[in-house]
Order: C-alpha cells, then sequence, then structure tokens
C-alpha cells in the first residue's frame, strides 16, 4: 500500500461535499490514520497551492471549477485524463512528480449501469454542458454500443469544441434544439441545481420515458430530480457517481481497492438517506 501524508479535496465551494463521510469510512476501514480534508481555494491561488502540496506525499481530489485547469498543472495524466481535458484526481508520485487522472468516467459509467442494470446500447444521450463534467460523460460514452450524443449548451463555442474532440458520438446543439426531445437519457453536467432548486432544462422539452441523470447531488437531492421523478420519469441524481469515481481514486492513491458497500452506507447517512 503506498503511504500517503495528507488527503484532500481542493475546490471553490466545497463545503456542500460529502466525499469527506465516504473516505472516512474507508480510510478506516484501511487502517490508514489520515483525515480527507476539504480546501476552499478559488482559482487564482490553484497553482500555488498545488505546489505547496507536492512537499508531501498528499492526494487527492479536485472538483468545481478546478478540474480542467488542474491538468494543465500536473506533470503527467492519463491517456483517458488528456482525452477528457480534465482531472478529478491526483496524487504525488514518490519522486515528487504530481501525476493526474478522471475517475469520473468510470464513476459516470458504473452509476448508469447500477441505475439502469445494463450499458445501454443504441441509446440516444442529451448532454446539459460542455465543460469537464460533460466530457467525462462523452468519454464513457465512447464504450456504449452504439451510443450517440447531443452537447446543449448556452456556450456554443464551447459545446463546438468539445464534440470537435468526441466527433466520433457527439455532436453540438443549441438549448432550445429539438434533438433534447428524442434523447432517451438527458445529462445534467452543469453545476445548476447545486445552490438553488433551478432546472438546467425544463422537464416540459423531454420526451416522457427519458431517463434523466443529474450530475448535480444535494443532501435532499435536486429539485430537477425530484420534479422528474414525480412526473414519472426514471430519475436519478449524481450521489451514487460519486461513490464510484472515489472507489477509483482511493485506489489510485493508495494503490487498493476499498470495499463500496460501508462508503455508499456514509454517503446516504450524510445525504440523510438513510
Amino acid at each position: 500500500m503506498t503511504v500517503r501524508e495528507r488527503l484532500v479535496l481542493l475546490g471553490h465551494p466545497v463545503s456542500h461535499s460529502l466525499s469527506p463521510a465516504m473516505h472516512a469510512v474507508a480510510l478506516a476501514a484501511a487502517g490508514i490514520p489520515l483525515r480527507y480534508e476539504p480546501v476552499d481555494i478559488p482559482p487564482s491561488e490553484l497553482r500555488a497551492t498545488l505546489h505547496a502540496l507536492r512537499a508531501s506525499m498528499t492526494a487527492g481530489n479536485i472538483t468545481i471549477p478546478h478540474k480542467v485547469r488542474a491538468m494543465e498543472l500536473m506533470d503527467e495524466c492519463s491517456v483517458l485524463a488528456r482525452r477528457v481535458g480534465a482531472i478529478n484526481t491526483f496524487w504525488r508520485e514518490r519522486d515528487g512528480r504530481m501525476a493526474g487522472d478522471n475517475t469520473d468516467v468510470e464513476g459516470f459509467d458504473k452509476f448508469v449501469v447500477g441505475f439502469l442494470g445494463a450499458r445501454p446500447a443504441s441509446t440516444r444521450v442529451a448532454i446539459i454542458g460542455a465543460g469537464g463534467a460533460a466530457a467525462a460523460v462523452l468519454a464513457a460514452l465512447l464504450e456504449w454500443p452504439e451510443a450517440t450524443a447531443t452537447v446543449h449548451s448556452r456556450n456554443p463555442a464551447g459545446a463546438h469544441d468539445l464534440c470537435a474532440r468526441f466527433f466520433d458520438v457527439a455532436e453540438p446543439a443549441s438549448m432550445s434544439d429539438g434533438r433534447l426531445s428524442l434523447a432517451d437519457i438527458v445529462v445534467n453536467a452543469t453545476p445548476v441545481g447545486l445552490a438553488a432548486d433551478t432546472h438546467p432544462v425544463a422537464l416540459e422539452a423531454l420526451k416522457g420515458d427519458a431517463v434523466v441523470l443529474d450530475l448535480v447531488y444535494r443532501r435532499e437531492e435536486t429539485s430537477w430530480v425530484r420534479e422528474a421523478r414525480a412526473r414519472g420519469h426514471r430519475a436519478s441524481d449524481g450521489l451514487p457517481m460519486l461513490l464510484h469515481q472515489g472507489v477509483a481514486a482511493f485506489e489510485r492513491w493508495f494503490g487498493v481497492r476499498p470495499d463500496p458497500a460501508p462508503m455508499w452506507r456514509a454517503l446516504t447517512v450524510a445525504a440523510g438517506r438513510a
């Protein structure tokens, strides 16, 4: 097992994160005497913070809004992270190099398989947003048989650039594009709904049997997910994805894969859903 001296979560904000709850359980089960520390840092301080963390055998997670910029500050990243263009997991190697990976891809794939019971095939996916989270979703879709996606964003240039990197599965689209109503799965890959009961897209715009997946999670679920379920959609927030990306990240940090069951129990308790 790799020995670490510090374990952190870097983001802005981080007070909403439930990651400390699940990692506390995993660390205790592995007999690792560390605390998973949320560290709220604005973008202007990211470079200096990562530089300071090189002084010890530190590892951790990167969350909104630092995933893209943090990748640029790593000494090396996995091929998958480079394809996504963002990292959510990092660690210091013994020689002092900082390495990054993206476990959101695995997290999203396992989230969907667990929720639907199988990996979707011949599925039309509409993704709301064109940032690092959307890129992770598209990277997962590359492994789904005959999946296609439209990327709906209020930033047309960002959607175009993202789809150019995933041209084999994705096409850019506006927020009002009619293909939104044809999607079998609709994914919110923006922060909309994190701090308020706002919706990334009107549920009236979706077909009646569309699966609604919100990568945002809150202690009481998001308004979008609650209303979608009330309308008869199969819907879930991002709490299961948080679990699965966390399990994969823990393995990157320490070289051992934790048991996800107690981590999930800790998450549901922390979210008030137990």
